[in-house]
């Protein structure tokens, strides 16, 4: 177990307090005990910090200060930072190395590799997992069950692909990505032409002749789809983190650093610039162009662009009782007739005022 000290020295922190104490892991404020640190973000709970067991604390200097005012306990070791939330963060990934699984350098024999296949010694490949011709990858990546990678991709370093994920052929993912269970990357986009007339037509497959391009330290979440793009690359870039059931269509370029939350879908060829926030369920539409630090709210639907950077937009209605959602819902129904209605009363003051005098 680390002491306060050397985890003070490590992320380099300031430290108050018993820098012998011995932590053994972190935990929320109201469960952590005495061999545990927690982490205050949030002036909202302060309360909470104060009433809690936890041996180490990190903190800002403003949270020490109220802390250290309006505590009994003298007990409790600080770790002070300009930015807690990062600094849990980086001691939790700390933590979470220590008790990671070891996937040790190797190749099952269920595994089935084609023979023009480069797979340094230092990757881990799983049972049953498909690697196809030309496929590269990079040191150290590891390839869990039921994996299947297509012609020609290409992975990068220290790699971590979990069960069950599929990557087509000519796609290329950047170092050290995550990739969780039952993504898809690479399958064809949703591309079709049409060829109708009076006696009947169909709808013509467009080839997706692209690829799929995804930069370094990406994490891609459970169940999300990146499809490929029709001639061009579907492009994520550098440090993007994609949550759980979200698609991403062809052609779309996603900025570095844009964080995307769970069920949220981009339609084709929509770019989205550097550090968005983009909220759970949102959905845009095609061929848009998002400014870079554009903030959408969860839920909202997004049908123009957003030129302007460092936007923050929400086009939903908060949650209401249903009875007041039926009477709203009335009015929204009867919005055209109202707009008629004043247009025929503006019209009609319009002629009185207009009317010569007699």
């Amino acid at each position: 177990m680390p002491t306060a000290t050397e985890l003070a020295e490590q992320f380099q922190v300031s430290l108050v307090g018993d820098g012998s104490r011995l932590l053994r892991a972190l935990a929320p404020l109201e469960r952590a005990q005495s061999d545990e640190i927690s982490f205050l973000s949030n002036p909202l709970y302060r309360q909470q910090a104060l009433d809690s067991a936890a041996g180490a604390l990190i903190v800002s200097e403003a949270d020490l200060e109220f802390l250290q005012g309006h505590s009994l306990s003298t007990k409790t070791t600080y770790l002070v930072s300009k930015n807690p939330y990062a600094i849990f963060a980086k001691i939790a990934q700390w933590f979470a190395r220590q008790s990671a699984p070891n996937y040790p350098p190797g190749i099952s024999p269920m595994a089935v590799i084609d023979e023009t296949a480069i797979i340094p010694a230092s990757c881990h490949i799983g049972p049953f997992v498909q690697i196809g011709p030309g496929v590269r990858l990079g040191e150290r990546t590891v390839l869990l069950g039921q994996i299947s990678i297509g012609r020609d991709s290409v992975l990068g370093d220290d790699c971590l692909i979990y069960p069950n994920v599929t990557i087509y052929h000519d796609c290329v993912v950047g170092d050290r990505c995550i990739i969780h269970s039952g993504a898809v990357i690479g399958a064809d986009g949703f591309g079709f032409a049409p060829e109708f007339s009076a006696q009947g037509g169909q709808w013509l497959k467009i080839p997706q002749t692209g690829g799929v391009h995804v930069g370094q330290d990406v994490e891609i979440g459970a169940c999300t789809t990146i499809d490929r793009g029709a001639m061009a690359n579907t492009t994520i870039g550098d440090g993007c983190k994609i949550d759980n059931q979200v698609q991403i269509a062809h052609n779309v370029v996603i900025g570095a650093h844009t964080v995307i939350a769970g069920c949220a879908a981009i339609a084709g060829s929509t770019t989205i610039g550097n550090y968005c926030v983009i909220g759970g369920n949102a959905n845009f539409a095609g061929h848009l162009q998002i400014a870079d630090r554009t903030t959408v709210s969860g839920g909202t639907p997004v049908i123009r662009s957003i030129t302007e950077s460092g936007t923050h937009i929400t086009g939903v209605f908060p949650s209401m009782p249903h009875s007041a959602w039926e009477r709203n819902a009335a009015i929204l129904r009867g919005l055209d007739k109202i707009r008629e209605r004043i247009r025929e009363l503006e019209s009609k003051k319009s002629d009185s005022v207009n009317k010569p005098d007699l």
